[in-house]
């Protein structure tokens, strides 16, 4: 049998081409077409013009798309790809942009990739690939750039704080006395006493910091208690009768003792993640079409649950083009109910079903071929959601939301394994958040194109 000889020193006969380096319907081609076909002035107005020949924005918001699409998340593996992978060899058109490029860009230009964003939604629309009328809402948490070890609770804050002080003094009096003797050697008294106020000015920070979230908290307790009250007063003038239950307590004013900051992320939160345990987080929320599972909307919270939810993304919708604002249905689960958000939808002429709890796991067969009883005049918008949910078209619309929004988290973290933000701060991840579901979608898109 002969073998092909091992030779590595043969010149090309001809320049080599990167065209001819990937097939035709590699994601990398699409990438690099849907891009270079979108509107990227602002971008490009956005370089002086003076200096050295800068990379093209298309070309680095290419090459960070495609990365997050397959799973190159940092700007130094990027670089390094740039070298060992074809497709990213294809992108860069054979060219090297550095980590540091590469960095600068996503940070200087997180902004902008929203623009692009709803110009890949447009390209999407007007390639037919979806219509956009029935979308789902679910939020997943992802984790911040930043370890739960770093955060640091009030109460605990108060007791270092109380301990430094008292350190303080030690060695204030140390230092003003005639016999230092008792000074241990290669102790310097001044470097020690800076040590502890500097730590006491960034404790008296991180304090001031909770104590305003903490009155934040306050006022939004205290008009959501005055709103209950005022409720139950009308309920029990309309009634003539006393409500039942208990009356909420009113809210307490002031931080509370395990309320908390991240020293490294101080705008990302303690929440509660799947399976257990809490984690430093941000909140990921997702409008995902139900036809295409392209996501229409992203967003990224603070808040640790979804009640808030629906407000923020109704109104981020609406700001999107015509044929991207305005879905016939929008699908949520349980976790998104409350009458306030049910009359926002419908405000925004958006038929709403959402979850009003969680169905049984084995309910009686006949349930599902029951057809509820006719709504009475007069309903209130919760009550014509409920009975929708109940009738055979609106069980049929609701079974839609698992399985849309539901796998693009689970795509978007086990596939492309996207599960922690690179970035830092609530605006710095809503950008990297929108990247990310640009990549998602552009890599959607490449499958669903006719072929």
């Amino acid at each position: 049998m002969a073998f092909h000889p091992i030779n590595r020193d043969t010149d090309y006969l001809l320049p080599p081409s990167v065209q001819e380096w990937l097939p035709e319907s590699h994601l990398a081609r699409y990438v690099v077409d849907v891009v270079e076909s979108l509107d990227l002035s602002p971008l490009v107005r956005a370089y002086a013009g003076c200096g050295s020949d800068a990379y093209h924005p298309a070309t680095l918001l290419s090459l960070l798309i495609y990365g997050y699409a397959t799973g190159t998340f940092s700007s130094r593996k990027i670089e390094r790809a740039t070298y060992d992978s074809l497709a990213f060899r294809y992108i860069a058109c054979n060219r090297h942009p550095d980590h540091d490029t590469l960095a600068t860009f996503r940070k200087r230009f997180g902004q902008e990739f929203q623009s692009a964003f709803v110009q890949v939604l447009q390209v999407a629309r007007e390639n037919q690939l979806s219509r956009f009328g029935t979308v789902s809402l679910d939020g997943t948490k992802i984790h911040a750039s930043a370890s739960r070890h770093s955060a640091l609770s009030y109460g605990h804050a108060e007791k270092i704080e109380a301990h430094l002080k008292a350190e303080v003094q030690e060695l204030l009096a140390l230092a003003e006395a005639a016999d230092q003797s008792s000074v241990p050697d290669g102790v310097s008294l001044p470097d020690e006493i800076k040590r502890r106020k500097d730590r006491l000015a960034a404790i008296a920070t991180a304090k001031a910091k909770i104590e305003a979230r903490a009155k934040e908290r306050y006022e939004q307790e205290q008009a959501e208690h005055e709103a209950k009250m005022v409720a139950r007063a009308k309920k029990e003038a309309d009634t003539g009768k006393k409500p039942g239950g208990k009356a909420t307590k009113p809210p307490e004013a002031g931080p509370r003792a395990d309320d908390q900051i991240n020293l490294t992320d101080e705008e990302s939160r303690i929440m509660k993640v799947a399976g257990g345990g809490f984690e430093q987080c941000y909140n990921a929320q997702a409008l995902v079409d139900t036809e295409s599972m392209l996501v229409l909307v992203p967003h990224v919270s603070q808040d640790t649950n979804d009640k808030q939810q629906v407000a923020p993304m109704v109104e981020k919708m609406q700001a999107n083009p015509e044929g991207l604002n305005k879905p016939n249905t929008v699908l949520a689960d349980t976790g998104y109910f409350s009458e306030k958000n049910v009359e926002t939808c419908v405000k925004a002429k958006i038929t709403p079903l959402i979850a009003v709890k969680r169905d049984e796991h084995h309910p009686k067969w006949r349930d599902r071929f029951t057809a509820p009883a006719s709504l009475p005049e007069g309903a209130s918008s919760v009550d014509a959601m409920k009975h929708a949910l109940k009738t055979k078209d609106g069980r049929a619309a609701y079974a839609l939301r698992k399985q849309t929004v539901e796998p693009v988290f689970g795509i978007i973290k086990s596939v492309m394994g996207f599960r922690q933000f690179l970035l830092r701060g609530l605006e710095n991840v809503q950008n990297e958040w929108t990247l990310v579901c640009l990549a998602w979608n552009l890599k959607r898109m490449a499958v669903l194109r006719p072929q």
